[in-house]
């Protein structure tokens, strides 16, 4: 079991994610608690958006309002515990982390070729407006977790992220791996113009550049070359902020051309994060042919 507390800044776009994920029929409505009505899953995204938006309002002063939070079973973990196991477990996790009486959504995944859940909340506390405490948040999900593996005998057995943010000639799942980079560059605050923006991706080898109305997203090789057939930005369900339409565009407040060191300081640490757990990925995936290999040649 995995469970990851994901660093989003807007609750409303950790929701719209999941809401995609629902509307391309990749996710499913999975659990709610604590809502208003019975079933906040017969009403409109916006609906349940207005559930949260409701409750942040009351504390202006926070800015990172989002809880935004993926728990990630192994096929062993899924059959020990059943739909009916999750739910209760998700349940005892928010009331774990404090968050026992908050509104929040569940959504359960299966668009990554394994079965996973995704928890949205509010970190602003309903009854008092205040932000819940969220220290040693980490410490508490590992304590919860090997709490799980003595109660029901699950393995330790660790997931590997299938998504891979370095790009190159032979990645697999680009249009949806595109996304979660896009997903993962939009939660960036430090992240204040699109110039900044294009040099994020740059890191990851994936360009955009104006063609005819519009935009194409590319994978080059690092120096600019292009390696992949582009794709249409319009293809896209989640796309990169800044590159918008000239008639969105006009309605939306340009952001400031320059930003302070601590700014800068943050952009650095959250692109080198993505970047490191590429660099996972890819070490993970190297070691596992290594030791096919090395299976191979010891049958022989």
């Amino acid at each position: 079991m995995v469970i990851v507390i994901h660093q989003s800044s807007s609750t409303q776009n950790a929701m719209w994610y999941n809401e995609q994920k629902v509307e391309q029929k990749k996710a499913v409505y999975f659990q709610s608690k604590n809502t208003p009505t019975m079933n906040p899953f017969a009403g409109s995204k916006n609906d349940r958006w207005n559930i949260i938006k409701d409750i942040e309002q009351q504390n202006s002063a926070v800015k990172k309002k989002g809880l935004h939070i993926s728990v990630n079973p192994t096929l062993s973990d899924l059959a020990k515990l059943g739909d009916i196991g999750i739910r209760t477990e998700i349940n005892n996790l928010m009331e774990h982390l404090g968050y026992g009486d908050q509104p929040y959504f569940v959504y359960k995944h299966a668009d990554i070729e394994r079965t996973h859940f995704h928890i949205v909340s509010t970190r602003i506390d309903r009854n008092t407006g205040r932000k819940i405490k969220d220290n040693y948040e980490k410490e508490k999900v590992k304590r919860f977790i090997q709490s799980l593996e003595q109660k029901y005998e699950l393995s330790k057995q660790q997931i590997p992220d299938k998504t891979n943010l370095k790009f190159s000639a032979k990645s697999s799942n680009l249009k949806r791996n595109l996304e979660t980079l896009f997903y993962e560059l939009n939660q960036i605050e430090s992240i204040t113009t699109k110039q900044l923006y294009s040099k994020s991706l740059e890191i990851f080898n994936v360009e955009i550049r104006k063609s005819g109305r519009g935009h194409v997203v590319f994978v080059t090789d690092g120096n600019g070359k292009p390696v992949r057939f582009p794709i249409r930005l319009s293809d896209f369900t989640e796309r990169p902020k800044f590159f918008v339409s000239a008639k969105m565009e006009k309605g939306i407040q340009q952001p400031r051309p320059v930003i302070d060191r601590f700014q800068l300081g943050q952009l650095v640490r959250d692109l080198n994060r993505l970047v490191e757990r590429s660099g996972t990925n890819e070490s993970s995936k190297k070691q596992h042919l290594k030791r096919k290999r090395t299976g191979k040649a010891r049958r022989f």
